[in-house]
């Protein structure tokens, strides 16, 4: 079967990987579409160590093939969108309803892939770019079977992050100020937590004057280049800002432009030795710094949220998807996004 597979140098698309059968508490997957996130990228340019080799891919949607012993809420024939969080259920963090704090779910990847006989790691206990992958039982959600597969697959990554950071983790109220800082696929969708949650004034910073229309449409009731101009909009600063880029430079930014008692929430990934830096003395009018792991989500919970809200037209998924590539073209999907062309490729299979 085809898929994107990083040796430690450079991704390459192949058509002879093998996947294992599910085994009790796992499902097949036959992958229809695969968003590509930043997270890829950051494989192959080192910014996220990970074991090599290794099929890529992490936010995907499918049709159930097969399900092992003991899996009951899913079945074949049944649509999905698969998350990346392969909690246990059973730790102390699971019990207490933050199953992105799973103590089992990160550091241990599975080798469910072969190739020539050789295993390959699944990356973010996921593997969406392939024709097939085997998931945990937990992180296959089931969806109606009228959203298109295509849109259905940014909800386990981009949408669960970014709308997820809004509700979840900064629980924005109404009529509160929100500044975004990056308007890619997951500021986007940062951008349309804050419109759900009934923010007032929502300010969008990108430096790529050409996300202006897209950042309105998702939520944004201004727009700047640069976070220089946003104490014009908000002269005692901002409620919530979120900084979705990973830049050391745009989370002080960030930090400087809260209000009394306002978060900072960080979304983007910068490099694992980069550090930070600002004035400690201004925290202490109850200003917080927030990290924020997968939109401190529940996938069972948030992904089925997440599809009614779309339904009801609240929630703009097939807006997210710029454009969509045959896996084949994956290098043309990957430099798309790393120049910034699109919000969010999708590569289908």
């Amino acid at each position: 079967m085809r898929g994107v597979v990083f040796d430690g140098t450079q991704p390459q698309v192949v058509d002879d990987l093998e996947v294992r059968d599910p085994g009790p508490g796992e499902v097949l997957v036959a992958i229809a579409a695969a968003g590509l996130c930043h997270s890829d990228l950051s494989v192959i340019d080192g910014t996220i160590p990970f074991p090599t080799p290794v099929v890529l891919g992490h936010e995907g949607a499918g049709v159930v093939e097969a399900v092992g012993a003991g899996v009951v809420h899913v079945g074949p024939g049944d649509h999905v969108a698969l998350s990346t969080l392969a909690n246990c259920g059973a730790c102390t963090d699971c019990d207490r309803g933050r199953p992105t704090m799973c103590r089992t779910a990160i550091g241990r990847p599975g080798r469910p892939f072969s190739r020539g006989g050789a295993p390959l790691f699944q990356f973010a206990s996921n593997s969406a770019f392939a024709e097939r992958t085997v998931v945990k039982a937990v992180q296959a959600v089931k969806i109606p079977s009228d959203i298109p597969l295509t849109s259905a697959a940014l909800i386990g990554c981009g949408v669960l992050t970014g709308v997820g950071a809004v509700l979840n983790r900064a629980r924005v109220d109404r009529g509160e100020s929100v500044v975004v800082i990056g308007t890619g696929g997951i500021g986007l969708n940062v951008l349309q937590g804050a419109r759900i949650a009934g923010a007032s004034t929502v300010v969008a910073v990108d430096s790529n004057p050409a996300k202006e229309e897209v950042a309105r449409q998702f939520g944004a009731t201004h727009f700047l280049a640069s976070a220089a101009g946003v104490r014009e909009i908000l002269p005692t600063g901002a409620d919530h800002v979120f900084e979705c880029v990973g830049s050391t430079a745009l989370i002080r930014q960030a930090i400087d432009l809260l209000d009394r008692h306002g978060q900072a929430i960080l979304l983007g990934m910068p490099a694992p030795t980069a550090e930070a830096s600002f004035v400690p003395a201004a925290m202490f009018l109850d200003k917080s710094i927030l990290g924020c792991r997968y939109g401190s989500s529940r996938p069972q919970h948030d992904i089925a949220l997440y599809a009614d809200l779309y339904r009801q037209g609240r929630l703009l998924l097939d807006e997210l998807v710029t454009e969509t590539y045959p896996v084949e073209d994956f290098a043309k999907a990957a430099d798309d996004a790393h120049h910034g062309r699109v919000a969010r490729g999708v590569l289908t299979f």
